[in-house]
């Protein structure tokens, strides 16, 4: 039961605030979709369907609605939760090899491809196998044994 009043205190209190400050709900989804759901993990705050993710995109709509700017808001999930929050980490620091590291792969990957294509078409063509010739008394011996194997 307290449960219900304290999640109703909380959604008159939100209301509340939304109609004192009018606040862009698409600026509220665009700064939850760079957050991770500390629950879902995988999902951003703003396709979560979590209880959590919900408070969270409340949290963001009362302090936009208090005058904080989107990047203020970030900050404060930052400072509570670590940089981990965010979906895409900054590119700064060592969490510039997150961004790197994908690409110099790529390259390191096309580099190979190129090396083994252009090694392949460098060999030279297979030697054709040529069978050593027959002399006449192996021709005749096939003759009959093939002869002998039609009579059969």
């Amino acid at each position: 039961m307290s449960r219900r009043v304290g999640a109703a205190l909380v959604l008159v209190s939100s209301l509340a605030l939304v109609a004192a400050a009018p606040v862009s709900e698409d600026t509220v989804r665009d700064i939850a979709a760079q957050l991770r759901c500390v629950v879902c993990q995988s999902l951003s705050v703003a396709d979560s369907p979590s209880e959590t993710a919900h408070q969270m995109r409340e949290i963001i709509r009362e302090r936009l609605a208090g005058g904080e700017t989107p990047a203020q808001v970030t900050a404060y999930f930052v400072e509570k939760y670590g940089l981990w929050i965010l979906l895409s980490p900054p590119k700064a620091g060592f969490s510039i090899l997150v961004w790197i590291v994908p690409f110099a792969g790529l390259l390191a990957g096309l580099v190979v491809v190129a090396l083994v294509v252009r090694r392949w078409s460098r060999r030279p063509p297979p030697a054709v196998a040529v069978a050593p010739p027959t002399d006449e008394a192996m021709r005749a011996r096939i003759r009959r044994e093939l002869a002998q194997t039609d009579h059969d």
